[in-house]
């Protein structure tokens, strides 16, 4: 049976890009479920507005599990799942494989799991989407973030497979982006370097993800394709 009524999941959007995307469902009219790690401002937001907030630990199989048995308690189908949780973690001198593991966990585990156990909420919709939030710099590798950079490339390459094997039921794309918005603490001179980097120059926001979002959930005709959002830094 269809669900014309689905709702959206959107995994880490507690704060940043994540809150202004699924604030921005929920003005669109959409009914979304979202999931959190900590308790912050934002979680208490989304839930005033509507959205049910339900905790999620990624950073092992055990607690991606325990999240998917949970969400099946709370809805039958799904419209969309866009996969925006996301972890940067330091490679340690001694222990890097911490860092590789948990961000391993956050960016390909997660997302692998849930699209393999959540697909028949999907197939409940029509549309049914997967996106997949990535960054820009797979493009060319990072020296000094290699683990970070390495699972949102396997993320990247979840987005082929995926559109593969869920075709022609559930569109599956994905986003990347780079630089969309400061932390508070960003001092001039790093903002200057950091906008230097794009052809564009400018902190966009968030609202250019939600944009990216909103093509890939209207657009009838895109799988497999992974957006680039960078302000032309693959130009500069």
């Amino acid at each position: 049976m269809i669900a014309p009524d689905a709702p959206i999941l959107i995994t880490g959007a507690g704060q940043r890009v994540g809150l202004h995307c699924a604030q921005r469902l929920l003005d669109d009219g959409h009914r979304v479920i979202f999931t959190y790690r900590s308790e912050r401002p934002g979680v208490q937001a989304l839930r005033e507005q509507g959205a049910i907030g339900l905790f999620a630990d990624f950073s092992s199989e055990a607690g991606i599990l325990a999240f998917i048995a949970q969400l099946h308690t709370h809805t039958q189908s799904l419209r969309a799942i866009i996969h925006n949780a996301s972890a940067w973690i330091a490679e340690t001198p001694d222990d890097e494989s911490h860092a590789f593991t948990d961000m391993f966990s956050v960016h390909m585990l997660a997302p692998y799991l849930i699209n393999l156990h959540c697909s028949p909420l999907l197939q409940r919709s029509t549309p049914a989407d997967i996106v997949h939030i990535s960054d820009d710099v797979v493009r060319k590798g990072s020296r000094q973030h290699i683990a970070y950079c390495a699972t949102k490339a396997g993320l990247d390459s979840l987005t082929l497979s995926f559109a593969a094997q869920f075709a022609p039921l559930i569109k599956v794309n994905g986003i990347a982006p780079a630089m969309v918005m400061f932390n508070e603490g960003d001092d001039a001179t790093y903002r200057a370097k950091v906008l230097a980097k794009s052809a564009l120059g400018i902190e966009p926001g968030p609202e250019v993800i939600y944009q990216s979002v909103r093509y890939l959930l209207d657009n009838p005709y895109v799988t497999g394709t992974t957006l680039t959002v960078n302000g032309g830094r693959h130009i500069k």
